[in-house]
C-alpha cells in the first residue's frame, strides 16, 4: 500500500510485485490481487505502460481472481469497480460495486473515493462530487486525497462549476506536485475560466511530467466517453491533439 499510495510509476512496479509474492504466500487474498489489477489500471491512464494492452489484459484478469475469491469485501469492490469502469469500461457493474461497497462499508474513504470515480466515469457528476466530499470526511489527511480532489476537480468540470475545479485542482497539487492527472484539470479548468496565461503555464508542466500526453493518447488510455467539457478544455489550453 505504502508503494501505490504516491502514483509513480516505479510505485506502481514495486506494489505489483510485493502483491505477487503476497499471492503466492495465500493464492485467496482477494484484495491484493485488486490492488494488484489497480496498478495496472493506473499504469495505463497515467501513461507508465510499456506494453497497454497486456496492462489492461493482466488488470481485468486480475480484478476477476479478487472477485472470484470474495466479492463481498468492501475494499476489494472498490479497486475492482474502478479498474473496470476504466479498462474495460463496464460503468453499469462498476456503480453496482461502487454502491455495494459503500453500502457494505459506509465510513470506508476507499470505498466512496471508488464510487466518486465510477460515478464521475458513468456520467453523473453531481453524484460523483459528493462520493468524493464523502470520502474526503471520512479521512481527511489520507495519503490518495490528491486522487480525490482531482476525481472531484473533473466533475465540477463537467458541470460547468470552473472557479470550484480550479480550487480542487489546486489542492490536490498542493497534496502531490506530481501526479499528473491534476494538471489535465487544472490546465481544462483554468481554459474555461478564461486564464488563458494560467492555463498555459500548467500545459507546460503537465508536458514536463508526461511529455507524450495529447489529447488522443489521453482518448486512448480509457475513461474517456464522459469527459466531454475535460477534453474541450485541454484544447483550449493548447494541448496538442
Amino acid at each position: 500500500m505504502q508503494q501505490f499510495y504516491p502514483t509513480t510509476r516505479e510505485g506502481f512496479a514495486e506494489a505489483i510485485r510485493l502483491a505477487h509474492r503476497a499471492l503466492e504466500l495465500d493464492p485467496r487474498f482477494g484484495f491484493v490481487a485488486a490492488l494488484a489489477g489497480a496498478c495496472h489500471m493506473n499504469n495505463v491512464v497515467l501513461g507508465y505502460s510499456i506494453d497497454r494492452q497486456f496492462e489492461r489484459k493482466e488488470a481485468v484478469r486480475l480484478v476477476r481472481l479478487a472477485l472470484s475469491v470474495d466479492n463481498s469485501d468492501p475494499e476489494t469492490l472498490a479497486l475492482a469497480c474502478v479498474t473496470l469502469a476504466f479498462v474495460a469500461g463496464d460503468y453499469e457493474s462498476a456503480v453496482e460495486m461502487a454502491d455495494r461497497a459503500v453500502a457494505l462499508n459506509p465510513n470506508s474513504f476507499e470505498a466512496w473515493h471508488s464510487r466518486g470515480w465510477v460515478y464521475f466515469m458513468a456520467g453523473l457528476p453531481e453524484e460523483a462530487v459528493r462520493s468524493f466530499e464523502r470520502g474526503i470526511r471520512m479521512s481527511p489527511i489520507d495519503p490518495r486525497l490528491h486522487l480525490s480532489l482531482t476525481g472531484m476537480g473533473m466533475a465540477f468540470i463537467e458541470l460547468r462549476r470552473f472557479d470550484e475545479a480550479i480550487v480542487a485542482g489546486k489542492k490536490a497539487q498542493r497534496q502531490n506536485p506530481s501526479y499528473s492527472a491534476t494538471y489535465w484539470c487544472l490546465a481544462s479548468a483554468l481554459a474555461h475560466f478564461g486564464r488563458d496565461a494560467d492555463a498555459r503555464e500548467t500545459t507546460a508542466r503537465l508536458l514536463e511530467i508526461d511529455p507524450t500526453f495529447s489529447i488522443s493518447v489521453r482518448t486512448g488510455r480509457g475513461g474517456q466517453s464522459n469527459m466531454k467539457l475535460l477534453t474541450e478544455g485541454l484544447r483550449k489550453a493548447g494541448l496538442p491533439e
